[in-house]
């Protein structure tokens, strides 16, 4: 047991995390893999929107299911989702930036250490690497029932539990493949980029996730059928609701 790898708390409230018990589908990248004249325009227009929904929230406290408040909260979810378009649309051309994970050694070594994680970290639905980037679909381990509150004259009051948190997941997956990828290829430096899109699976749409993550390889016509492909996984529960 270790405490919560998010930063400590001095009141009484569970941490914010990611919602407890959740399937997530999540996106990361080679560094270098959109140019980042693009990922600056984007991050500014996400700052600019979440700065006036920041203000709204303050301006109208009392009010907070206003239409207004709705409204610029939908814009901040449009915009990410179109986001998520363009950067999709730009990692498939895989025409800017590294494309190591077309080494076989390389995209191995990252299959390698999604699987390690399986069990110990999260609940590993399905995967699939490309040239530039990983979809992956998983539920991590971390349960509401296992947060166990501590108290610490320093620290205040904060989290303890035996599983890891999203970002400790990823620390954890990013930091090691990383290192081990860097070393097969020769070279130092940022493998990943830093960022990655995470995104809560909705009910109902678990199928049309993993659909989507298998069917990676497929749409751009490296294969015709998401089995064919190598470096990709699909929970065996699961593997007859998708052939």
């Amino acid at each position: 047991m270790s405490h919560l790898d998010y930063k400590p708390i001095t009141r009484r409230r569970r941490p914010h995390i990611h919602p407890l018990d959740a399937t997530l589908f999540l996106t990361f990248r080679l560094a270098g893999s959109i140019p980042q004249a693009i990922v600056r325009n984007y991050k500014e227009k996400r700052k600019h929107l979440t700065e006036q929904l920041r203000r709204a929230r303050s301006a109208r406290a009392q009010d907070p299911d206003s239409s207004e408040l709705q409204l610029l909260a939908e814009r901040i979810e449009t915009h990410q989702r179109e986001w998520f378009l363009k950067s999709e649309e730009i990692l498939h051309r895989a025409t800017h930036g590294p494309t190591w994970l077309k080494d076989e050694s390389v995209a191995r070594k990252v299959v390698e250490n999604l699987h390690r994680l399986d069990g110990e970290a999260f609940r590993l639905d399905a995967f699939s690497v490309m040239s530039n980037h990983v979809h992956t679909v998983f539920k991590p381990l971390l349960s509401t029932q296992e947060l166990e509150e501590m108290f610490d004259e320093d620290l205040g009051f904060f989290f303890v539990t035996k599983h890891p948190g999203l970002a400790k997941i990823m620390q954890l997956l990013k930091g090691r493949t990383s290192r081990e990828c860097n070393l097969i290829l020769g070279r130092s430096g940022s493998f990943w980029e830093h960022e990655s899109f995470d995104h809560v699976i909705r009910s109902g749409k678990f199928d049309k996730t993993i659909r989507y993550v298998l069917n990676n390889p497929v749409k751009i016509h490296l294969v015709d059928n998401w089995q064919d492909w190598p470096w990709n996984y699909c929970r065996k529960e699961l593997v007859e609701r998708f052939t």
